[in-house]
């Protein structure tokens, strides 16, 4: 096994030019827009806006997925545009489009000159409440970054003239038409903020003012955007972003994936010839499949720490679970989230005790009342700002009622002090196995070589063929070597 794994990843790291190292890689993010529509039936159009040229990223590569539909690029608006079409057609409907980008260092987010702006025509009584908003501005601003920033601040603590607009306009609307009147390019923007793995994402609206140099990036409700480099921008203005006809019901969302490989072009067209590549697979998919080869690094861990040290652990696989639930919600807030739940699970699970109830009723009840835990804890966190804690629905429910379960049956046939030996050796064992996946090289490895999971495969069949003392056990003979 050892043998085949290691030959099997040297023939894909020669043949298909996929390095070894991730520090030695190009970035390439691979996004996928999904729109779904219900056709009522007759002739269907659907027009997706596509990502404009920008620095930051370079469009190396791009198709569509649409099974049945005609399929044609439309380059004769301001913005490049992908159009289906279907002569008869009725039900739900799904169709794709994938690009691939490889990520530059560059920063801006475009490098189109604007033409001569455009001044808004406001109806009254609009015009008077933006000519009074830009008296109090204009004052104490110098430039067009400076008069963005204030109307920003501005907007934050609404008067009766931004109500006024906020009643008739979206922020982000109102914004862009005010700077337009002060005689400063500026317009909406719809942004992809790129998230390794993440599914059914929406765009979204920002504001781009020029600043004499380049374009500069603003979210509407906080101020400038200083770092763009995970912004991808997708819409400037006119088009929309979908366009449907002889449809309903549609919606888009989209889903991205980072990877990591040499030689753009050249490996990425091999790893597409290459059958048993995970690239293959939907983006959505893609995101799963790099936690999954995570478990049995994480399995690996739980077999070398229980066999030959001899910790013990609540549940034989439990902290592998609980390693990857840490890979969602960062290790410290992870651990003090299941310590939290842990501990009031088992101060009601103490007075279930009482109630003499059957296993799958009590089983049944410890789910109940974790969720009910886990959801009280999420509000509490939310109204206190406290956004990592919201992470804490990453922990497997079931699990955690389980475990629940069986600290407390282990309380009360051994003691207390056997809960916090097994534990403590669980949460040891997760952090442990945590440390090991989250390294950036186990990650890309992993994922993108994974025959090397025969050569783990052959650790744990080895290290289960162990019969000897475990280090933990050699306490006992203390006294002998005195």
């Amino acid at each position: 096994m050892v043998a085949a794994g290691l030959s099997a990843a040297n023939y894909r790291h020669l043949a298909y030019d996929i390095p070894w190292m991730p520090a030695s890689e190009t970035q390439i993010w691979q996004v996928e827009a999904r729109i779904e529509l219900t056709a009522q039936g007759g002739p269907s159009q659907v027009w997706l806006t596509l990502p404009p040229a920008q620095r930051g990223f370079e469009l190396i590569n791009e198709a569509a997925a649409s099974s049945g539909w005609g399929f044609a690029i439309d380059p004769g608006t301001a913005q490049r545009r992908a159009h289906w079409t279907r002569r008869d057609v009725s039900g739900n409907q799904a169709l794709f489009y994938k690009l691939d980008f490889a990520k530059t260092d560059e920063q801006n987010l475009f490098i189109d000159a604007p033409g001569t702006p455009r001044t808004p025509l406001w109806e009254e009584p609009f015009d008077t409440a933006v000519t009074d908003i830009l008296n109090t501005v204009m004052p104490v601003t110098a430039d067009a970054h400076s008069i963005a920033v204030q109307l920003i601040d501005l907007f934050r603590q609404p008067d009766q003239n931004i109500n006024l607009l906020l009643d008739q306009f979206r922020v982000a609307d109102v914004l862009t038409r005010i700077i337009q009147t002060a005689g400063i390019p500026a317009r909406t923007v719809q942004v992809l903020e790129l998230e390794d793995g993440r599914r059914r994402m929406p765009l979204r609206e920002y504001i781009q003012v020029w600043t004499g140099e380049l374009w500069q990036l603003y979210d509407p409700n906080e101020g400038p955007v200083p770092n763009t480099q995970n912004l991808l921008l997708w819409q400037t203005g006119a088009p929309g972003i979908l366009e449907v006809v002889g449809g309903r019901n549609s919606r888009i969302s989209f889903s991205a994936s980072s990877q990591t490989r040499s030689g753009l072009l050249v490996a990425k067209e091999k790893a597409g010839d290459l059958a048993l590549s995970l690239y293959n697979l939907p983006i959505a998919e893609q995101g799963m499949f790099k936690l999954i080869m995570l478990l049995p690094v994480g399995a690996l861990v739980v077999v070398l720490l229980r066999i030959l040290v001899g910790l013990k652990t609540s549940g034989t696989f439990m902290p592998v679970l609980i390693a990857l639930a840490f890979l969602q919600t960062e290790l410290l807030p992870g651990l003090a989230s299941f310590i939290i739940v842990t501990a009031i699970g088992l101060f009601i699970r103490s007075y279930l005790s009482f109630l003499n109830l059957l296993l799958v009723a009590r089983i049944a009840t410890l789910v109940v009342i974790v969720i009910a835990i886990i959801s009280l804890f999420s509000i509490i966190s939310y109204r206190l700002g406290l956004v990592q804690g919201l992470t804490i629905t990453f922990f497997p429910m079931i699990i955690l009622a389980w475990t629940i379960e069986r600290m407390s049956i282990i309380w009360e046939e051994e003691g207390p002090k056997e809960v916090f030996i097994q534990g403590g050796g669980s949460l040891f064992v997760a952090v442990i196995a945590f440390l090991l996946m989250d390294l950036s090289i186990v990650r890309h490895l992993a994922f993108n070589f994974p025959e090397l999971h025969l050569v783990i495969l052959a650790a744990i069949l080895v290290s289960g063929r162990y019969t000897g003392y475990r280090l933990l056990e050699l306490k006992r003979f203390a006294a002998l070597k005195r």
